[in-house]
């Protein structure tokens, strides 16, 4: 058994950040299916992801800057790039809600980081959290966060025993809040803000402990019973044990049986509340704000209002979404201001911009020259540079700058799968009709991109694009670091290494020799057309070699070369 650590150091705090993302890709769905309250637009879940992906950008950010040196940043520079990445990317009342519990831990722990200050941090998490709302309700987020800080604070002695005893509180008060909140129980589903709260801290669990928690909601004395929700055949099920399910349709591609977002304070009977979802950052002096929260609550509800030191993210439902706007410039200087309507879902800032383009493709590339080569056949591209994969929020802006009602999201990374849905989830909150094809390689991108038809209908198109990218096997070669166990056998430092379909199938000593044995093994199951993408430090006459070897062993076999420029893997190869 690995020994605990005594410390949330720096590095647990990475770690926890990552766990945490990566956690929350995974439930995602699951989380933005449950919401029933206060506000059915069902993505909870995609504002928590977007919310931590802001927090574990900063952190990053932290450790890049110190990457000359030959120690790791001091932890109190850690926990507080969580909490103002967390805090300046915030979306909707879960993700404000979560900045705020970041931010009152990092109070706490960026002076300590055993088993002591975290109860503290906890128990400060909860409070702040509550404080930051104007009316709080339980069986919430707020309850969740609470009971979790009311079971780390018994006698334990070690920072993995107090992580632990937070959780368990954690599931088990997630676990009662459909007995204390109606519209819950009614629908037989648990808070998805506070689901949302009980992964961020299973994350935290599996940072300090190197063992992965039980994951959902606790059942027992008292709890609900209720088991984890399933999304099954386009439909939500919320499940009670023992009970009825609770069945919705999706519209959309979103689940607007069960949605909403957080633990405000909104009608029990999930009845209609404000128009508008308002959210912006503020820069503004505590007394500017007291004042603010004062003229928002009687504006709208579900308020909340976080931060401090000159820099704060308010979140508020109104009517008039132009009074809310207008009572942040009075307070101080609003920017990044979004406001959503809630009966049609589409975001949009105060902006005026020129009518979209029916249809768009957005195609994530790793290179400049097939950034070139995308733009040319009209799609907005993203470069994925070598170590540095693009954030969910830069897809977004992608989306954005493409200005079209309809897009086809390409990430050509099987990596990208989490950020890229939570990107198209984003944007349908905006208005966008969007298709995620799930490409894994540049090559599949380049398949998909190939057939795409924009007069043809959307669906129609999205299947001969879905089609073309599954149609098309894709490997690459890579140079081995270290030695390793891979599925070939054991690499040694230096050797190339070529992966098909994202396993290393062949190990060579050279590019020529490695990139003719994948070929072969990749046209053995047969194939019409080969796709070559070189790096830029690879000759042309590697490709000029290929070709001839593939016309020599395969007659039928066409062969078309691209230059990808800048890229990670010096040769990219697609057979379709």
């Amino acid at each position: 058994m690995p020994q605990l650590p005594d410390d949330l150091d720096a590095v647990a705090v990475r770690t926890w950040c990552s766990l945490a993302l990566e956690t929350l890709g995974r439930e995602r769905a699951e989380i933005d299916a449950i919401n029933v309250y206060p506000i059915a637009d069902g993505d909870t879940g995609t504002n928590l992801y977007l919310t931590v992906e802001s927090a574990a950008a900063a952190v990053e950010a932290v450790f890049a800057a110190h990457e000359t040196g030959t120690t790791a940043p001091a932890t109190a520079d850690a926990v507080r790039a969580m909490a103002h990445g967390a805090l300046i990317g915030a979306r909707g009342n879960s993700g404000t809600i979560l900045a705020q519990l970041l931010r009152g831990m990092a109070g706490v722990l960026a002076d300590g980081g055993d088993a002591a200050h975290l109860r503290l941090a906890l128990t400060g998490a909860a409070h702040a959290a509550r404080q930051a709302v104007a009316h709080p309700v339980e069986g919430t987020v707020l309850t969740v966060a609470t009971e979790a800080a009311e079971a780390a604070r018994g006698d334990h002695s070690d920072l993995g025993a107090v992580v632990t005893a937070a959780y368990e509180g954690a599931r088990a008060a997630l676990a009662r809040t459909p007995e204390q909140l109606a519209v819950l129980g009614r629908a037989g589903v648990v808070d998805a803000g506070g689901r949302g709260l009980v992964a961020v801290l299973g994350a935290l669990v599996e940072t300090v402990t190197g063992q992965p928690p039980v994951r959902g909601p606790r059942t027992g004395s008292g709890s609900s019973g209720m088991a984890p929700v399933t999304v099954d055949g386009g439909s939500v099920v919320g499940l009670p044990v023992g009970g009825t399910p609770v069945e919705g349709v999706t519209e959309g591609g979103l689940a607007v049986s069960a949605s909403g977002d957080g633990p405000l304070d909104c009608p029990e009977d999930g009845g209609a509340g404000p128009a508008f979802e308002v959210i912006y950052l503020l820069e503004a002096r505590d007394e500017q704000v007291a004042r603010l929260r004062t003229r928002l609550d009687a504006l709208g509800d579900s308020l909340v209002v976080v931060g401090g030191d000159g820099l704060w993210h308010v979140h508020v439902h109104v009517d008039d979404a132009g009074a809310a706007v207008e009572a942040g410039v009075e307070a101080g200087r609003p920017y990044r201001i979004r406001i959503t309507h809630f009966a049609t879902e589409s975001g949009h800032d105060v902006r005026v911009q020129a009518e979209p383009a029916q249809r768009a493709v957005v195609v994530v590339v790793p290179g400049d020259g097939l950034a070139g080569l995308c733009t040319e056949a009209g799609a907005t591209t993203v470069i994925a540079r070598p170590g540095e994969p693009p954030a969910s929020g830069e897809l977004v802006d992608a989306i954005r700058r493409a200005h079209a009602r309809e897009v086809v999201l390409l990430p050509n990374d099987a990596a990208l799968r989490h950020t890229a849905a939570a990107a198209a989830e984003q944007a349908r909150t905006e208005g966008v009709r969007v298709a995620l094809v799930p490409t894994r390689a540049a090559v599949q991108g380049i398949a998909a991109l190939a057939v795409h038809e924009p007069d043809r209908g959307f669906d129609e198109d999205v299947v001969a694009m879905t089609a073309a990218a599954g149609a098309t096997r894709y490997a690459e070669l890579a140079v081995a670091e270290r030695q390793s166990w891979t599925m070939a056998g054991v690499c040694q430092a230096g050797d190339i290494l070529g992966l098909i379909d994202g396993d290393v199938a062949v190990i060579g000593a050279d590019v020529p020799a490695t990139a003719r044995t994948v070929l072969d093994r990749m046209l053995a199951a047969g194939g019409e057309l080969v796709t070559l993408v070189l790096g830029e430090d690879v000759p042309d006459s590697l490709a000029d070699a290929l070709e001839e070897h593939v016309r020599e062993g395969h007659l039928a076999v066409d062969t078309v070369v691209y230059r990808g420029g800048h890229q990670r893997a010096p040769l990219l190869i697609g057979v379709e």
